[in-house]
């Protein structure tokens, strides 16, 4: 054949396929989501989520070592709460000398040099089980994003670095830019989840939190999973209010959502490789259908190539275990 073009020549050797690679992945493009419970010497493996622990304060602080030990820079926390401290107003999220920020705290005094980021959302400490107040059935948008203000308050108060409103309300943005800049805290960042979908991916995640809605579903709140056009008006709003970064939730399904938020804003954009995706993956190769190390880093080059800055993924410990093997 003579053939003036022959693509097959950049992939003949694994030298040249990594000189002309478009798209690489690094330890420092992680953060590690983590949940914290109460007690001590607790460390509790999240069935539907295997290599995945609910820890106690005192066994995170042990876990953060190797967490740092790999180079991984950034962490998202989220508590598990017993019911008996939950209620109708998420009471427990804002309270002096909580769990929650006892365990920001604590991290921080250690770790100083280790970003935190923080959940901000209800659901965690709501009795509804929703990631707003309940009155007769819906969500009430405005009263939930005072709710949300004290949080994100109490957090940055404990030390946080990036504060992360994943609760989907109208105005929450600037609503918590203005409370902290109040109190402040002019330099602690959000992270909007700008495009969190309604998603049938965040079983296990309601597993590790025992958070799941306790009537109905979050379909009021969370968007429309044919929607993407929709995604750029919620982008759209969340930097205008004063987002540091947009993230994206899920990762894997909404990659073309990815893109769109990265052709259209110069701010980094966050993938959120959520609980779902993790543990279709884990299932998968503990079956021995696929090759479980292979699938990890080629699902998280997916989400680099498709425009993300940051990926928050339950795999970071193991995708850094292997690029520092590399």
């Amino acid at each position: 054949m003579n053939l003036l073009h022959r693509p097959r020549r950049n992939r003949k050797s694994e030298a040249i396929r990594s000189m002309v690679a478009e798209n690489s992945l690094s330890v420092n493009d992680f953060i590690f989501p983590m949940f914290v419970t109460g007690g001590t010497g607790k460390k509790e493996e999240i069935k539907s989520m295997p290599g995945i622990s609910r820890f106690s304060l005192d066994t995170l602080l042990i876990e953060l070592e190797e967490v740092v030990a790999l180079g991984i820079k950034c962490i998202c926390l989220f508590p598990n709460y017993p019911e008996s401290k939950k209620d109708k107003y998420a009471t427990e999220s804002h309270q002096e000398g909580t769990l929650y920020l006892e365990s920001l705290s604590a991290i921080k005094a250690k770790f100083p040099e280790l970003a935190i980021m923080t959940d901000v959302a209800m659901d965690p400490y709501s009795s509804d089980g929703h990631d707003g107040i309940v009155e007769d059935g819906k969500i009430l948008n405005d009263e939930t994003v005072e709710v949300l203000c004290k949080m994100a308050v109490a957090q940055a108060k404990a030390g946080a670095d990036i504060i992360g409103p994943s609760d989907m309300m109208d105005g929450r943005i600037e609503a918590i830019r203005i409370a902290l800049d109040a109190e402040g805290f002019q330099d602690v960042s959000i992270m909007a989840y700008s495009a969190k979908y309604a998603s049938a991916f965040y079983g296990p995640f309601r597993d590790a939190l025992e958070s799941a809605p306790k009537f109905g579903d979050k379909k009021t709140y969370q968007m429309n999973p044919a929607n993407s056009k929709e995604a750029l008006l919620e982008a759209e709003l969340d930097v205008y209010e004063g987002a540091d970064m947009i993230m994206v939730k899920p990762a894997f399904s909404y990659l073309d959502v990815i893109k769109l938020l990265n052709d259209n804003f110069n701010i980094p954009v966050t993938a959120y490789n959520v609980s779902g995706e993790y543990a279709m993956i884990k299932a998968a190769a503990n079956n021995g259908w696929i090759d479980g190390e292979k699938a990890m880093m080629e699902m998280l080059l997916s989400m680099k190539r498709a425009g993300a800055s940051v990926i928050l993924t339950y795999f970071a410990k193991e995708a850094a275990a292997v690029l520092n093997r590399n």
